[in-house]
């Protein structure tokens, strides 16, 4: 260490040394020597909190929920007959994928079966909202339910159970059309399983 930091660093040790002191209880129980004023600055945290006081809330700013980008469920006509569909989700790799030292592992275009290494542990009840209780008299604790309208989060408090809207994503990943529909994994395909009205909750028994 040359002589000119050597400096900084004494420097920088006896000025903490001197903080240390006199804001110590030693320090804290001396008098007080001149003269003293109230302080006229407003705390700094009563005035932050103050200040977001005033603001409008993130509700307010976005305005209603069901006008939110992210709350737009897919839509879905209405199942009309029970029929099962299956469906294997291949999927096709947009980009090559290399390895760290730059070999390609999986070239642009190359196609799989996802579910040739993984397994979906739950199943997808996709319904639409007057079917909601349908959905929760079958669906299993680890089920997801999709809605294809409404608002989930106010269905979710007022159920208690996560409900979740349907994406536009999924719902062609999957090439839904009708709802009520349960989407399950069956060996190496995915089962679709379309119910007719019949097997539904009349209008009467609606959320």
């Amino acid at each position: 260490m040359d002589a000119d930091c050597g400096g900084r660093a004494r420097h920088a040790l006896i000025g903490a040394l001197m903080l240390a002191t006199v804001s110590g209880p030693a320090f804290a129980a001396s008098s007080t020597i001149g003269r003293t004023w109230p302080i006229a600055e407003p705390d700094a945290m009563t005035e932050i909190e103050a200040r977001a006081a005033r603001q409008p809330s993130l509700g307010e700013r976005l305005g209603p929920r069901a006008g939110w980008s992210a709350m737009k469920a897919a839509s879905l006509d209405i199942a009309q007959a029970t029929r099962i569909r299956t469906l294997v989700p291949f999927y096709t790799v947009e980009a090559d994928i290399a390895l760290p030292d730059g070999r390609i592992l999986y070239p642009k275009g190359f196609t799989f079966n996802p579910l040739d290494y993984v397994s979906l542990p739950q199943r997808l009840v996709i319904v639409h909202p007057r079917d909601l209780r349908w959905a929760l008299g079958l669906a299993r604790p680890t089920d997801f339910i999709l809605l294809t309208a409404g608002d989930a989060i106010t269905l979710s408090e007022k159920t208690g159970r996560p409900l979740f809207i349907l994406e536009e994503r999924v719902k062609a990943r999957l090439g839904l059309t009708v709802a009520p529909v349960i989407v399950s994994q069956v060996g190496k395909r995915l089962e679709l399983r379309e119910y007719r009205p019949e097997r539904r909750e009349p209008a009467g028994a609606r959320l």
